[in-house]
């Protein structure tokens, strides 16, 4: 299993929290963000990770060599931001692997890869998007399903009562997402999951796992008392 893992993000809302860490670094009860994520990978018997880093990259590079995981590291360097899209892009051509799985740096969302893998080929898709229940909400923008797990529609960001939102964890067919027409630059949320929609080959793979975006302080600081228990 090959993890790309998109930690190029200043972490603007958070810098006066953490400072001029990148986002993916930001400590967590004396731990870089992004270790829970190797821990996480660990758990799932990945086999290599790729890395799409940016901002303060060598901070982040200069901690992996200090690391040891049982699975390969890899790193891309954006030399200018090139966006969800562009960072994912970049980084599965390096892949080697049919399917890869693709995580935000900034986001913790415990799902079961293998069973969202399997999922994702038996269901010959294109992409599958982990999806998670939400309720009262206003931070994300809603993804709607049909009876047959396809995705139908994204929904703006608004004030809901209940909802499925992405949830940031993908398994996605590299030559499927080779095949578009894509910029170096773009967002993956939008110019590739909502322009291509229609086509109906994205899925919703619903996990009820644990599940923190740390982008905002508050978010970042209920992390600190979670992680206490996630991850002993």
């Amino acid at each position: 299993m090959e993890a790309i893992i998109l930690a190029g993000g200043l972490g603007t809302r958070l810098q006066g929290v953490i400072g001029a860490y990148p986002k993916c670094m930001a400590p967590v009860n004396g731990r870089p963000f992004l270790a829970y994520i190797f821990d996480y990978l660990a758990e799932q018997k990945c086999t290599r990770a790729i890395l799409s880093l940016g901002y303060k990259h060598r901070l982040v590079t200069d901690w992996i060599e200090e690391q040891d995981y049982f699975f390969e590291v890899d790193c891309i360097i954006e030399n200018e931001p090139l966006g969800t899209g562009g960072g994912i892009l970049a980084a599965i051509e390096e892949a080697a692997t049919d399917d890869v799985v693709v995580l935000n740096g900034d986001t913790m969302f415990k799902v079961d890869l293998k069973e969202q893998f399997a999922f994702h080929k038996k269901n010959n898709a294109a992409t599958t998007l982990a999806l998670k229940k939400m309720h009262q909400f206003d931070r994300y923008g809603i993804v709607n399903t049909n009876a047959q797990d396809i995705i139908t529609s994204f929904e703006e960001k608004r004030s809901c009562e209940e909802g499925l939102i992405n949830g940031g964890v993908y398994c996605i067919n590299v030559e499927a997402f080779l095949a578009k027409p894509l910029q170096e630059k773009f967002s993956f949320e939008k110019d590739y999951l909502e322009r291509f929609c229609s086509e109906q080959q994205f899925y919703g793979y619903v996990s009820d796992s644990y599940f923190i975006d740390i982008g905002v302080p508050a978010d970042y600081e209920m992390a600190q008392e979670d992680f206490k228990n996630l991850f002993k």
